[in-house]
């Protein structure tokens, strides 16, 4: 038999009081959180959670649904590496998370598992549902109030389950994984291209370090759509923005490309895996042209000026649901 949950985080300021949440259905889910955390380890802590309410079931194949591709790809493609490193990136700088990822890992020894990504805010039961519950629980600690925790695994006809109240109901989580790690700004052993300085190497840059500092809210809904867009793709150029891997994602369409100055096309999953080892570096924006291309679409134009020399870059903005995310970005060294 499969076991099919959703896994959600919620982080209000990210950092800021974090929730998390696991759902099967409404008679089974399970949801927490702290004053201070990130999304990130709000969506780690909801699959921790998840394999530890199910270990009592180690022969039931667990199919998470997860809208994080930084948590699948920890768990699925990194978290190998990083231990053969001794929990060391490729730039020698420690794994951000580090506990809560030793716990994953710890807990799905021995257990049959799979992840699927799924879009966020799209409409998607299972997912909608843990969302809403994560930020629930984030909100509760906004506001100082009691969590609603939920049952935790209760199935029909299943009476090795844990009842409500038992060893899931109250994660356990260290000082240090609840707070962010602060890091010096890595620095990039080849120039980046997207969102950064010129390379004729095209090694992107958008993701690095996690950091603590707040980030700017974008602009309001009400403003015109190339202010909006204008506003959010300087967002994506301080270093706060592209260390935040749950900040990017919500701004990143599921469909990202980047044509990169060496001609590379760079998917978003190949990108996220590059910046591992090459997070890049921050740039000025000199804005050109921002054009509604559609009711639905913004192309901007700019020049940033780092170091390294100017870079003419166009990126396409899309309105996806209420949010805008970027599609298309494209650099070239300017002459």
């Amino acid at each position: 038999m499969t076991i099919r949950a959703a896994a959600d985080g919620s982080a209000l300021g990210n950092p800021g009081p974090a929730g998390w949440a696991w759902y099967v259905n409404d008679d089974c889910w399970r949801a927490g959180g702290w004053p201070h955390g990130t999304n990130n380890q709000g969506e780690l802590m909801a699959v921790l959670d998840l394999f530890r309410a199910t270990a009592h079931l180690p022969d039931e194949d667990l199919h998470i649904l997860c809208d994080s591709q930084y948590v699948i790809n920890s768990v699925t493609k990194w978290m190998p590496g990083w231990k053969r490193k001794g929990w060391r990136k490729s730039d020698g700088k420690p794994v951000l998370n580090v506990d809560l990822l030793k716990d994953i890992d710890r807990a799905l020894a021995g257990r049959k598992y799979t992840f699927e990504w799924v879009r966020g805010h799209a409409g998607h039961d299972l997912n909608e549902a843990a969302d809403d519950r994560a930020r629930a629980a984030a909100t509760a600690y906004q506001q100082g109030v009691a969590v609603r925790q939920g049952p935790g695994f209760i199935r029909a006809g299943d009476p090795a389950a844990p009842a409500a109240g038992g060893q899931s109901a109250q994660p356990v989580m260290s000082a240090a994984a609840a707070r962010p790690t602060r890091s010096a700004a890595p620095q990039p052993t080849a120039a980046p291209t997207l969102f950064g300085g010129s390379s004729l190497l095209s090694e992107p840059d958008l993701f690095s370090e996690l950091e603590d500092e707040a980030l700017p809210q974008p602009a309001g809904a009400d403003e015109l759509p190339e202010l909006v867009v204008e506003s959010l793709e300087r967002e994506l150029l301080l270093p706060g923005t592209r260390s935040d891997l749950g900040r990017t994602s919500v701004l990143l369409h599921p469909d990202f490309t980047e044509i990169g100055s060496s001609g590379r096309l760079w998917s978003r999953d190949e990108m996220l895996m590059a910046l591992e080892g090459n997070p890049g570096s921050p740039a000025e924006l000199e804005l050109l042209s921002a054009d509604r291309v559609g009711d639905s679409s913004v192309l901007l134009t700019y020049r940033t000026h780092t170091r390294a020399g100017a870079v003419l870059r166009s990126s396409l903005w899309v309105l996806d649901g209420a949010q805008w995310r970027l599609r298309f970005h494209q650099g070239t060294p300017e002459a």
